[in-house]
């Protein structure tokens, strides 16, 4: 079966007031949107309940990060538990900004990730790699090593609720954008090695997605490629814009 598309919006640390947010939802709520999509926007925690009650039941909500227990002493984090509990179907986990600013190893990753499925979350999990480790020509190898230990703490079928969001780092609120023809070549090496690594058939059902000052100029282009199955938006999922972009497999 064709891999559905998937296009999320993460808001990040925005917006910044309620009223904003009420702008958000009213463009969203009143937009012509392709149905064949699956469309997932993550807003800032102190959002998601509002935002989940408030959207179009066609669209969902997702955390930006999660704890790996349940409940405890872990002063201003969420657990997958409460978020499940909320009725929040995703988190995001990975991204570049958790794992530089705040110093997440892939390790760690894996571990949140296994503890969100466990919970019964679907998981966006971010790989990608910085300009420096591009321009060595590291690309495959670095975003391998951040897949492995999460490969290594995943059962087979595990993979039918992960959504890979390939993010490079050097593409990420730059105004870059990695060409339709290195996403495709990231995104192939990334189903070649699901293929190697889990099975052929996790690497044929898996969704990756392209993040990284998508657009919608740039967001036709990089539809087309066979292996970018959507798209992780930041800036652009604050904008009237972000319409376009679900859209952008729409004749």
């Amino acid at each position: 079966m064709p891999r559905q598309f998937f296009v999320g919006g993460n808001f990040k640390m925005n917006p910044a007031t309620l009223e904003a947010k009420r702008s958000l939802v009213k463009t969203l709520n009143e937009a012509t949107v392709d149905p064949a999509v699956e469309v997932v926007i993550a807003p800032p925690a102190i959002y998601l309940l509002s935002l989940k009650d408030s959207l179009r039941k066609e669209i969902k909500v997702s955390a930006q990060n999660c704890y790996l227990k349940p409940s405890g002493a872990f002063t201003g984090e969420i657990s997958p538990a409460q978020l499940v509990d909320a009725g929040i179907p995703y988190v995001i986990l990975g991204h570049s900004e958790r794992r530089t600013l705040f110093h997440e190893t892939s390790d760690f990753v894996a571990q949140k990730t296994r503890a969100a499925l466990d919970a019964g979350l679907s998981v966006i999990l971010c790989v990608g790699e910085t300009l420096q480790e591009r321009e060595a020509d590291k690309t495959a190898q670095v975003v391998q090593d951040q897949l492995k230990p999460v490969v290594a703490a995943l059962k087979e079928a595990d993979w039918s609720k992960i959504v890979i969001a390939y993010e490079p780092v050097w593409a990420i609120g730059t105004g870059k954008v990695a060409t339709s023809a290195q996403a495709q070549e990231a995104h192939a090496g990334i189903r070649k090695f699901l293929a190697s690594a889990v099975s052929p058939a996790v690497a044929e059902i898996t969704r990756i997605i392209y993040g990284g000052s998508v657009t919608a100029v740039n967001c036709k282009e990089l539809g087309t490629q066979p292996d970018v199955d959507g798209f992780l938006v930041g800036g652009a999922s604050l904008k009237p814009e972000f319409v376009d972009i679900i859209n952008a497999k729409k004749a």
